[in-house]
This record gives structure tokens, sequence and C-alpha cells, in this order.
């Protein structure tokens, strides 16, 4: 039990006794003695306990302690408690969002050592805390040798927690942060989401009592500035994904199997992930006029290490909303045509999914990635490939996004089809909006001119 209640007694001296020097203190009700050899160590040590007492700190009754002797006594190293954090959020994380923390922590930790003395290449320490101490899949084989070592030299080399307060230990962290595994400079999304990772797992040392204060709010670092708005020199008109989708048609087989898989991203703005999970049962293709996909879940690549069943996708609800929600995006004839053109010809795959696999199963990232590589030759010019023009897939949606807003339809009702907070569109889609807000303004202008105008005819009474 803590408390305040400390009473510090004069220093006994008993003759004859190897460590004469006897001091005494009573925390509670709770008495507490120790002996040393000569007077002034005896002194020093009351001098500790009065310093703990002036600064307002509560004892232990029963080791007669102070509190903060008392949590260095009980102290992880960072090590073991970034894998305390870890393990802890495991369970009720997404397979994604497993892997984005794992690989935060890799960074991070073996920057947070007392020395680099013996140290493994970065390489082996990288792959043994991805690929153990923050896996927790329970399918990790027991570790080959050289990593055993490496897991080994990190548990006698990391820092206390204590540490982390001295500004130097934790700033050598962070700057481990913004460094991509060959040293070259992280993005700074990147940077800005690891440290937030770095953030949690402090906190969670307030949690555990390994630490009083978060530290990072004493450093003097900030990650470098994001911006989010997205270049609208690279996002392709309404002409270009048009001749997008249809030149995947012409690349092979799977050009065609997947050029309505680009529509989706294109004509209802979903993301490939949703894309990936979308089943029939989800669609309403009537035989003309506005179809409606009702968007219930996603099926991100996260890696068969993260997954819980070992399978390299991840099922999940829709980006940041609660696992059982819906998203209602209506979507036009054209992309009516082209869904049920494409259940026509190629029915449905694993579990009613419109789109699958070339073997089987979820359409892989690179699938899809190498078909649109293909079409971007021959939908675009060479001079146009050379830039990031449409560079990748989810250029499909940011150019269906873009075209809602500049058809007029209200900034709300294209953050909820998009599935984004009004916040985030604002954010992304910042310039087209600023575009929208000019014409407004001017009808606005227009308005109050036309009633000035009024009121300058109106006859007097």
């Amino acid at each position: 039990m803590l408390t305040f209640d400390v009473r510090i007694n004069e220093i006994r001296e008993r003759p004859g006794r190897p460590k004469p020097y006897e001091l005494r203190w009573t925390v509670g009700i709770q008495r507490h003695s120790k002996s040393y050899a000569t007077k002034t160590l005896a002194q020093g040590r009351e001098a500790e306990l009065r310093t703990a007492m002036r600064k307002g700190e509560q004892f232990d009754a029963e080791t007669g302690v102070p509190a903060s002797e008392l949590r260095l006594k009980d102290q992880s190293t960072w090590f073991e408690h970034a894998r305390k954090y870890a393990e802890m959020k495991w369970k009720r994380s997404s397979a994604k969002s497993r892997g984005t923390r794992a690989d935060a922590l890799a960074m991070v930790t073996p920057a947070l050592v007392t020395d680099r003395k013996g140290a493994p290449p970065a390489r082996v320490l990288r792959r043994a805390l991805t690929g153990w101490a923050f896996n927790f899949s329970g399918r990790t084989p027991p570790p080959p040798e050289q990593i055993a070592a490496a897991l080994e030299w990190l548990e006698r080399k990391s820092v206390p927690m204590a540490q982390l307060e001295e500004p130097d230990v934790l700033r050598a962290g962070l700057e481990a942060l913004t460094l991509q595994l060959n040293g070259a400079q992280a993005a700074a999304t990147t940077i800005r989401r690891k440290r937030m990772v770095l953030n949690n797992c402090l906190r969670y040392g307030i949690e555990r009592r390994q630490l009083t204060a978060n530290p990072l709010q004493f450093i003097d670092w900030s990650p470098p500035e994001t911006d989010d708005e997205i270049d609208w020199r690279y996002v392709p008109s309404p002409q270009q994904s048009k001749a997008l989708i249809a030149a995947a048609r012409t690349v092979g087989p799977r050009g065609r199997h997947l050029a309505a898989f680009f529509a989706c991203m294109y004509y209802a703005g979903m993301r490939p992930a949703e894309v990936m999970d979308l089943r029939k049962k989800d669609c309403t293709l009537p035989e003309s006029g506005w179809g409606r996909l009702l968007l219930a879940g996603s099926s991100p690549r996260a890696g068969s290490t993260w997954t819980d069943d070992g399978r390299s996708h991840d099922e999940k609800g829709l980006k940041r909303r609660a696992r059982k929600a819906t998203r209602d995006v209506p979507i036009p004839p054209v992309l009516v045509a082209i869904l049920r053109e494409h259940l026509e010809t190629y029915g449905t795959g694993l579990g009613g999914r419109l789109f699958q696999a070339s073997e089987g199963g979820v359409v892989q990232t690179k699938d899809y990635s190498n078909v649109w590589k293909l079409a971007r030759a021959v939908a675009l010019s060479e001079e146009q490939v050379a830039t990031p023009l449409a560079e990748v897939p989810y250029a499909a949606r940011k150019a269906g996004i873009t075209l809602w807003l500049v058809s007029g339809v209200d900034p709300t009702e294209v953050a909820r089809r998009a599935g984004h907070s009004v916040a985030v569109l604002y954010r992304f889609y910042a310039k087209v909006l600023d575009g929208k807000r000019e014409q407004a303004n001017s009808k606005i202008e227009q308005a109050l001119n036309d009633a000035a105008d009024d009121d300058s005819v109106s006859p007097t009474v």
C-alpha cells in the first residue's frame, strides 16, 4: 500500500557490529531499518528518503521505499514492454494493423539499446522482431540459430524503461523511425504512423506503472509535415479513366476479367479491398436505370503472417467502421451494364465474389496492379506513361470521387458514398472543393445582385 505517512528516526549507532550505523524509518504502521558500515553511507540513504518526501512521493508500506524506487525494482526493459504491448493489442487488431504495429516496433527497438557491441545485422534484427518477437499467431516455428541469437542480444541490450525519460535515449528511437531499412528517408506519412505506434506503446507503459508520464511530450521533436492533398495533375480525367478501363480488356484474359474491377473503383468510388470482397448478393443490377451496391466488408492483403487463419487476405469490415456496418452506393447504368456482362461471362468465385484470382481465391494485389500497368501503356501516350499520371489503380477511385464533386454532388453525400468522413474529404480534395466554393460564391453574389436590382425598381409605398 502506498502512503504519504512517513517518519524518519535519527541514525542509531550500535558499536561492535560489522555495520554499526542503523537508519530507521516508519511507513504507515510498518517499521523499517537498514544498517551501514559508515555513518556517511547511512546519512546518504537518509538524504535520499528525505528528498523523496520533499518531492511529495508516496512510500510503499511493505518495502519502505519511495514509489519511484518501487517502479525501478519491478521495471521491464523496452524490449519486454514492447512485446507485452504487441501481444495485448494482437487479439482485437486486424491483420494489417498487426503488421503495421510490428513494423514500427521493429524499427525503434534496435535503437533503444545500451550499446551496439556485438549487434547482429539490421536485416536479421528486423526479421527476428517481425517474424518472432512481435508475432503472436501461434504458427511461428522455433527460431533458427541466427534469429535466436538476435533475440537474446536484444534481451541483454535493451534499455530499462526508466531510461526512456532521458531525452537522448528516446530521441535515438525517434530518429530510427525516420529511416527505411536501407538507410533512406521514410515517407512523411510512414513516419507519422510509426510515431503514433511508439506513442501508444509509451502510454501503455503508464498503464503498467512502468512510466510516470509519457516522455514523448518532453522531447523537442516533430514528425515531418505531410501534404495529404491530392496532386490533381496526375488524377486521370473522365476520358482517360474510361480509356484505361477499356484498355484493360485488350491486355489478355486477366485484363478482360479485371476491367469491371477497375470500373467499380471509378464509377462507385470503391477501394481495391472493397472490390475484392464484392459479392453477387451485394449487387442490385436492374435491366435499365441505376443500380445499387451494398458494401459490407473488405479483403485487404495483409500477408499470411498476420492473419488468424494463415490466409494472405484478411476478411474485415469497411474501413474505420463497425464490423457489421454497411455502405449503400448507388451506381450509374454504365456500371450496372458492365457488372451484368461480367457476371454472365465469369459467374462468381469463392463465397459468391464477383472477382477471383487466376487460380481461384481472392484477387491478388500484384495481379490487378500488373494489369493496370499494361493498360496504362495502351491508354496513355509515352509522355504520360513517363509521369505519375494514373500510376496506380487507386487513381481510378480518386478520379471517380473527383467527378462526383465537380458534378455538384453535395460533399456530405460524396463522403458517405466514398466511405470517408467529411473532414477527410476536405483534407484530400481541398482544391476541388475550393473551386466549388468559388462557383457557389458567384451564384450567391448573382442572387444578391438580382435582389438589389428588384429593390431598385420596386414602387415606393
